[in-house]
């Protein structure tokens, strides 16, 4: 859940499944500010043919594909964390066909071995199972509310982008970000105007300015 706090590192992190609408300014701001990002997408992301040359192009630029499951399944209860709603056959079926469709693009497990689950909601025996499955589980880290940029007005739980990214700024003055993994999402519904991904080019200088090396989920996590 978290990198070497000693060190000024921290990797940005993208999940995806339906939505990929930043996908294009995600890729456009990361190669002007020069710096590389990581991406977990669903199989589902993977064989959506609009988002095919999307894909290639994170390839390309360098940055790190993995897995955020096949079909971005629940694989616990919400309020009984313990109580899974998966066998292990349908955990490693899935996580399976998401690498196989991955492969697609040239992608081996040796080339992601980090996963992260969907719904970022998982418990003790989907990080087993994923060990068992080659893949070490990975999670982002808690502080911010970097995660909530999904969320669109008609939720309770709604955040405005101004709103994550004054929380990012304030966890950073008041407890450092070294090591973190910072998790947004390449894409939301449409019900959300205000899309978190247009403050990414803002965010990467300030973390710049506060010397920070942003890295790869790989590098920070090796």
């Amino acid at each position: 859940m978290r990198g070497d706090t000693g060190a000024k590192t921290i990797a940005i992190v993208f999940t995806g499944d339906e939505f990929g609408d930043g996908g294009n300014h995600i890729a456009k701001t990361l190669k002007e500010k020069k710096v590389k990002a990581s991406f977990f997408l669903t199989g589902n992301f993977y064989r959506n043919p609009a988002f095919g040359k999307l894909i290639k192009r994170f390839k390309k630029d360098g940055h790190y594909l993995g897995s955020h499951s096949d079909k971005h399944l629940l694989y616990c209860d919400w309020y009984k964390r313990d109580s899974l709603l998966v066998t292990k056959e349908e955990f490693s079926s899935d996580l399976q066909h998401s690498y196989t469709t991955m492969n697609g693009f040239g992608i081996t497990k040796k080339d992601a071995p980090f996963f992260l689950p969907p719904y970022e909601w998982y418990n003790d025996s989907i990080s087993v199972w994923a060990r068992q499955s080659g893949i070490q589980l990975i999670n982002f880290t808690s502080g911010t509310l970097s995660n909530a940029d999904y969320t669109t007005p008609d939720m309770k739980n709604y955040r405005s982008s101004d709103t994550i990214y004054q929380s990012i700024i304030g966890y950073e003055q008041t407890h450092g970000l070294n090591g973190f993994i910072l998790l947004l999402h390449i894409g939301t519904d449409a019900k959300r105007p205000d899309k978190m991904y247009h403050r990414l080019g803002g965010l990467v200088d300030y973390l710049k300015q506060k010397q920070y090396h942003i890295v790869r989920v790989d590098e920070l996590l090796k």
